[in-house]
Order: C-alpha cells, then sequence, then structure tokens
C-alpha cells in the first residue's frame, strides 16, 4: 500500500521468504557474505538454465550476469557518490563500476546524517560494529543484491536480507529510532525471551528475478495482478503487454 504500482512495484508481492537458524558465532560478515554468495550461484545458475533454454536472449544488448557479486558497503557508496541521493548513488555503481553488487549496512545512519535507506529496527541488525575493507568501523550485518538491467536501463534490487537482531541489538535499534514501546509486543517478547532462534533471512522478489531472466521490462510481463488502465495504455504503446 506504501508503493506507486510501477515497472517493478506491483500490488501482489509475491517473494521467496527464507530463514535459517545460526549460531552465535555465525553472526558476523564473513557468514553473510558465503550467504549471500551461495544464493548468487542459483540466481545465475537459474540465468544459465534460461539462456539454454532460451538462446535467444542471448545477445550483446543484454549481457549475462557476473560470475561474482562485489561487496561494497553503503558508507563506501556515500563517500565516492557523496552529492547524489542514494538511489542514484546505486545506479551509477552499477553502470559506471560493476553490474551486480551486495550493498551491506543498510539501516546504519551514514555520515550525511542519513541511512543509505529505512530498514525495520526489528528484523535485520543494522547496529552490529563491523570493519570495512580498510579497516575503518562501520555498521550493519544486512544487505542487499541490486544488479544493472540492461533491458530497462536502471538499478534492479532482487533481495533483501540479513543476520537478525539480537536481545541487544533489538533493544539498541528501537531505541534509536524511538520504538521502544515495541519491546512489550509478543514478536520482541520472544527475541527477549530466546524463545525463538538466532537466525539470518531475506526475501527474493519471484517476479523480478523472472523479469530480470526473461529481459523484460515490467512486471507484468511475468505476473499477473491488477495494474491501473492508463499504465496499461502507457506499456501498449512501448509494445509491452502486461498479462492480465
Amino acid at each position: 500500500k506504501d508503493y506507486f504500482l510501477d515497472h517493478d512495484h506491483s500490488a501482489y508481492v509475491d517473494q521467496w521468504d527464507w530463514e535459517r537458524v545460526v549460531t552465535a558465532d555465525q553472526r558476523n560478515l564473513d557468514y553473510l557474505k558465503d550467504t549471500v554468495r551461495r544464493i548468487w550461484q542459483v540466481i545465475k545458475g537459474a540465468e544459465d538454465f534460461v539462456l539454454k533454454e532460451f538462446p535467444k536472449l542471448r545477445t550483446e544488448r543484454h549481457p549475462s550476469l557476473p560470475d561474482e557479486l562485489q561487496f561494497v558497503h553503503a558508507e563506501e557508496m556515500l563517500a565516492t557518490y557523496p552529492d547524489l541521493p542514494r538511489k542514484q548513488r546505486e545506479t551509477r555503481w552499477l553502470s559506471e563500476r560493476y553490474p551486480a553488487i551486495f550493498i551491506i549496512g543498510i539501516g546504519w545512519v551514514l555520515e550525511d546524517g542519513y541511512p543509505h535507506e529505512m530498514r525495520a529496527a526489528d528484523y535485520d541488525d543494522w547496529v552490529t560494529e563491523t570493519r570495512g575493507a580498510d579497516g575503518r568501523p562501520m555498521h550493519g550485518l544486512n544487505g542487499d543484491i541490486l544488479v544493472w538491467n540492461p533491458v530497462t536501463r536502471r538499478r534492479h534490487e532482487l533481495t533483501s536480507m540479513g543476520i537478525r537482531v539480537t536481545k541487544e541489538t533489538l533493544r539498541r535499534q528501537l531505541e534509536i529510532t524511538g520504538q521502544l514501546d515495541f519491546l512489550k509486543l509478543p514478536y520482541h517478547q520472544a527475541i527477549l525471551n530466546d524463545r525463538i532462534p538466532l537466525s539470518i533471512g531475506g526475501g527474493i522478489g519471484q517476479s523480478r528475478t523472472a523479469m530480470l531472466l526473461l529481459r523484460k521490462a515490467h512486471l507484468g510481463e511475468v505476473s499477473v495482478t491488477v495494474w491501473p488502465r492508463e499504465l496499461k495504455e502507457i506499456c501498449e504503446t512501448k509494445n509491452i503487454f502486461v498479462l492480465e
């Protein structure tokens, strides 16, 4: 309800949601990156399968996804493009530097006084201190996979994920966001009283993944939902026909 309907936002949110129990010593960047790489292997493998089944999709105009993801911290993106807003930072990085990235640390307030993007305070851990490649202190055990979409010529987010909060980081994040009253709710009480395990998890956009792999310009070409009449008319002028 909080989104405008456009080429990659629909009224029907379809995700592969996953959650995996972890131990306390797995709550670190190395474990996060290893999990992200495993997910990327599946996405890359899916593309290889699709291109084998439909070889006409393999063109110079639509290059294949790279074998490896690049990991970049939100603080590094801000330092590289300090005068650009978040989405433009992502777009520039993907179009100029590397076409497939995992942005770490989404939710923590950066040096400009703003988070890269808002994140719920009771979900992913964006407050835990880590270290950047150069040894600088940074924060966050979460992030997003984004790729460059050669069809739309835009940034394309595939998944949001992260190591989940502990009772300590839950309390700190709720304090930062002014939501300490949430601690009385059943879910938050379960975390505080160790009734649910430590975990890592996320959601992978099904239609967004299909849209990318099938070289489509609009979510409506790969999933059926409700679209405004005006949007469908605009799409038809571009030879984009959404599914009914």
